[in-house]
This record gives C-alpha cells, sequence and structure tokens, in this order.
C-alpha cells in the first residue's frame, strides 16, 4: 500500500506545480517528511491525507486506489516550448484523464482492444502516404467524402480520445499505445476547430504509421502530410480546383475550408504540393499575409461549421452511476465536477 500511496502523493504534487516544500508547508510538517511520504518510506496519517486531497483536489481514496494498468512514460514532442514543469504537470494530468477512463471502462467491463488498420503496411518515403491515407479509409469504410466527425470515428474504432485544458497554447497532442492494446490520443481543448481537427488527424498518423526509423523531423512531417490527406485527399483537392491553375480566389478556398474542415492555410500547402499551383504563388501568397496583417487575419479565420467534443467518457462514467457500480461523489471525483452537477444529469433517467 505504502509503494501506491507514495506514487499517488508525488504524481498529484506533479501535476498541480507543487514543490515538496509547499506541500509540506500545507500539512505542517518538514520537507524531509513529504520526501519520505513519496519515497514510500512512511505513511500519511488519516488527517494528512484529507489534506492532501484537498490540496490535490482529489477524493480521499484516490491515493489508496490501485492502478488499473502500467501506463509508463508518457513522451511530448516540442518540449523545449514548453518547459519542463509545464511538462511534468501535463504527463500527470494525461497520466490521470487515461488511469480513471481504463477505469471505468473495466468497472463496465468493456474490453475492446484497438487494432492498428496499418499493422503490416511499411511507411519508406512521403509517396506511401496516399496509398496509407487510402488504406485507412477503405478498411475504416469512411469513403471518399468530408469526414464530419473525427472524434465520433476514432472513438468508434476503439481509439480513446481525451482532451485537456493547456492555457499555454503550446501543445497540440499526442498519441500513444497503453499496455499494448489502449491507442490513446489527447489533444488541447483550448484550439479552434479547424486546428483541432488536423492535431488529430496528425495524432492518428503517430500512431498508426510505421515511421520510428526516421528522425523526428521527418516523422511530424509525414504526420503532416498524412493529416493532410486524410482530411482532403489529392482525389478530393483536384475535383474541389481542377488540375492547374494560374489563381485560385479566396471564396473558393473559403467554401472548401468550410466543406472539409481544413484551415486555409493547409489548403494552400496542399494546392502546391499537388501542383494546382505554382511554388511561385504559394510563396506570394505567403508574403501577402506576412506583409498585411488584415489579410492574415482573414485567412486564419475558422470557419468550419461542425463541433469536435468527446462525450464518451462522460457518458461511461454516469453509465457506470445508474448501473450502480459507482456512487454519485465517485462519479464526481472522476469527472471533476459537483455532485449537484451530476445528480441535475440523472435527474432525467429512463427507467
Amino acid at each position: 500500500m505504502k509503494s501506491s500511496v507514495a506514487q499517488r502523493i508525488k504524481n498529484s504534487r506533479i501535476h498541480k506545480g507543487f514543490s515538496q516544500q509547499e506541500v509540506a508547508d500545507h500539512l505542517g510538517v518538514s520537507k524531509q517528511m513529504i520526501s519520505k511520504y513519496e519515497m514510500g518510506k512512511s505513511l500519511p496519517e488519516s488527517s494528512k491525507i484529507i489534506k492532501l486531497s484537498k490540496l490535490f483536489g482529489q477524493k480521499p481514496d484516490y491515493f489508496f486506489r490501485k492502478a488499473e494498468v502500467e501506463i509508463g512514460e508518457i513522451s511530448f514532442r516540442k518540449k523545449s516550448s514548453l518547459g519542463t514543469k509545464k511538462v511534468n504537470a501535463l504527463k500527470e494530468e494525461v497520466r490521470i484523464c487515461i488511469e480513471n477512463y481504463i477505469y471505468v471502462e473495466n468497472i463496465l467491463g468493456i474490453q475492446i482492444a484497438f487494432e492498428n488498420p496499418l499493422k503490416d503496411f511499411k511507411i519508406k518515403s512521403e509517396k506511401d502516404i496516399t496509398t496509407a491515407a487510402d488504406l485507412v479509409k477503405e478498411k475504416w469504410n469512411i469513403g471518399s467524402d468530408a469526414i464530419y466527425n473525427i472524434i465520433e470515428l476514432f472513438e468508434d474504432k476503439h481509439i480513446k480520445v481525451i482532451e485537456v485544458d493547456d492555457d499555454s497554447s503550446k501543445f497540440d497532442g499526442l498519441a500513444t499505445i497503453i499496455d499494448h492494446k489502449f491507442g490513446i490520443i489527447v489533444i488541447s481543448k483550448n484550439m479552434n476547430v479547424e486546428r483541432k481537427r488536423f492535431t488529430l488527424m496528425h495524432e492518428l498518423g503517430h500512431l498508426l504509421l510505421d515511421i520510428l526509423q526516421h528522425d523526428e523531423k521527418v516523422q511530424e512531417k509525414l504526420c503532416n502530410l498524412f493529416a493532410s490527406e486524410m482530411l482532403l485527399s489529392t482525389a478530393n483537392i483536384i475535383e474541389e480546383f481542377g488540375r492547374q491553375r494560374s489563381s485560385i480566389t479566396a471564396t473558393e478556398t473559403q467554401n472548401v475550408q468550410r466543406k472539409y474542415g481544413i484551415s486555409f492555410r493547409a489548403i494552400v500547402f496542399k494546392l502546391e504540393q499537388v501542383g494546382i499551383i505554382s511554388k511561385i504563388n504559394y510563396v506570394n501568397f505567403y508574403k501577402k499575409i506576412n506583409f498585411n496583417p488584415e489579410i492574415k487575419k482573414i485567412i486564419d479565420f475558422s470557419r468550419y461549421q461542425g463541433t469536435e467534443k468527446s462525450d464518451r467518457y462522460e457518458n461511461l462514467v454516469l453509465r457506470a452511476v445508474a448501473e450502480e457500480h459507482i456512487t454519485v461523489s465517485k462519479a464526481s471525483s472522476l469527472l471533476r465536477k459537483q455532485m449537484c452537477e451530476i445528480k441535475e444529469k440523472l435527474d432525467l433517467n429512463i427507467g
């Protein structure tokens, strides 16, 4: 038990960004005692556990709950821009979210493993990305039309989507596989819908593509190409704009933006990549927006009318309450909402 409590205390402290001294001051003990708690050399008495639970925003039972799975190391890209303290806090936020998600699924007896549709497909060069995207669409029966709700699609394919708060705007997302069977994509809530959709597809690339043999810069480029192809395929963009153009109106591009849920900039990138516009036109486009803030504002405006939000985890928690697997208090802890909010959601039970 000591080792479990010790890890919970350490993880919670890092998650909240507190130093050992700050926690010690709150509990009225020495910094050395907090160190002993975190190393499992001493177990806090019940009054200290209550203080810790209030400090960390957790229920007391959280510190004694056995971990559902071994999550292990969580790696972030762009570490340098985030800063060590922020990276560590986000890691713990992700860890808590993943563990709670799997905890609720286990309670409800949901044990469906994620299957990679590109398991046997090798990515040797950029040319393989289009084939990879086509294979995913074929195996997932997506078709060639615009994808309306990406999060819903991922969850139908047993990929857990977790949204976290990041007020720094420096974290976009990450993808990982837990326990060799749980596909997880984590994204920031704090971005517009078009950026969120591109990030979701980019992280899907990290989850599905066999690209670890490439360096990080190449991996990022391949995942960007994959995201672009998934959202607006080469066939789609040729159908919308034709094969070669000397100029393209902003209205045409905005209409495609609304239809496919992909940013104006990403469309222009794809137009040049496919060869519909020339490299010179592409460079001139960026010169225009870089020297004119008003044009830049128009270009960067989000026009997609759809939404991208995951409700699955909340629905599973509410289901667990309705089926009396957990208490309202436990649901409050898992959803980080007041008990009155949970009761309100349960007021209209059917049956």
